[in-house]
């Protein structure tokens, strides 16, 4: 009997609605708006930091490929995004030249260390997260402390309580539901913290728009925030204490809204059939709940997502060895590719 492999003809990457080109740069321009909305209430900060990682991503992206593509390496947008994502998970006071730091080993290390994009073992915006994260813990616990003292909701700014009100009078109105005070102020913080929590506003016009012209699956995000919702309001603010967590302020904090919306969707670090991304999404969210609300990780989805990613390889070897060889004779299909 012939032993059958399994093997891939192209690069595992998956194609949707808008080629990998278009993706990246509207993915990009969603992450810098939200920047943008950051680096209003801070002096710039937010936008110097986002430029330091931006601009090493697309020179040593240029210095990496030069000999092979010219400059039509960097206009494909992977690094601009990868680059621009990074800095959504950053603290808008950290120094510039960590930022530079997290951009660089994004790229040549995790990037490009198995052959380029398509072949990442790692998300690289992820991968550039932890490396600064875990050697410069102190700058991220300063950052946090304060982001979550400020996103506390017993203040009641103008905004907020105007537009409490109005929902409270029209929307909630007919459910018999009160939203409480403060929960507006989440989307536009001004105190230190992460960017990706001070311009999160932006980031969810971004998020609609995205999801809106296909640029990821609808149902990725959908999944997520809700196993992680159902997590937090079953369990989420204290062990043996049910069906009393802050929903609200468990998804508007801690980079829920990009990890669903941009790193959760995002196809060239994932798995493959819907099969192994639907319990890549599940196992993301129920990591995601326990690094945060168990193991106390302000930025719990962003350590579960990278965990998933990690366990990826795996997760396509048994699609292989599931679905593909019994079926397919051990090629995907081209609808896949």
């Amino acid at each position: 009997m012939l032993e059958q492999k399994s093997s891939f003809r192209h690069k595992p990457q998956i194609n949707i609605s808008y080629p990998s080109t278009g993706r990246m740069w509207l993915v990009s321009v969603c992450a810098f708006l939200c920047i943008l909305q950051s680096a209003l209430s801070d002096n710039g900060q937010s936008l110097i930091v986002a430029s330091a990682s931006f601009f090493t991503a697309l020179i040593l992206e240029l210095l990496l490929t030069a000999k092979q593509f010219g400059v039509k390496k960097i206009q494909d947008g992977s690094a601009a995004a990868s680059a621009l994502i990074l800095s959504l998970l950053l603290p808008n006071q950290i120094h510039p030249v960590y930022a530079a730091f997290g951009a660089a080993f994004a790229i040549v290390i995790v990037k490009y260390s198995f052959g380029g994009l398509g072949s990442n073992w790692l998300n690289p915006a992820l991968g550039g997260w932890l490396f600064i994260r875990f050697s410069w813990p102190s700058v991220f616990t300063k950052a946090i402390e304060n982001n979550a003292s400020e996103m506390t909701v017993s203040g009641l700014s103008p905004i907020d309580g105007s537009v409490t009100a109005f929902f409270n009078d029209t929307i909630f109105s007919v459910t018999g539901v009160q939203l409480p005070s403060g929960y507006i102020n989440l989307l536009f913080l001004d105190s230190p913290g992460l960017i990706i929590d001070r311009g999160l506003f932006t980031l969810l016009l971004g998020t609609i728009i995205i999801t809106a012209l296909g640029i990821n699956r609808g149902w990725i995000p959908l999944i997520f925030l809700s196993v992680y919702g159902f997590l937090i309001r079953f369990a989420g603010d204290a062990p043996g204490i049910f069906w009393t967590g802050d929903l609200l302020y468990g998804l508007f904090s801690g980079g829920t809204v990009a990890a669903a919306f941009i790193l959760a969707a995002e196809p060239g670090s994932g798995a493959k059939l819907w099969q192994g991304i639907f319990f890549s999404v599940v196992l993301g969210a129920v990591l995601s709940w326990f690094f945060r609300y168990r193991c106390m990780e302000y930025t719990g989805c962003l350590i579960a997502l990278a965990v998933v990613n990690c366990l990826t390889p795996l997760i396509r070897l048994f699609e292989d060895k599931i679905f593909f060889s019994r079926k397919n004779n051990g090629v995907i299909p081209e609808s896949l590719l």
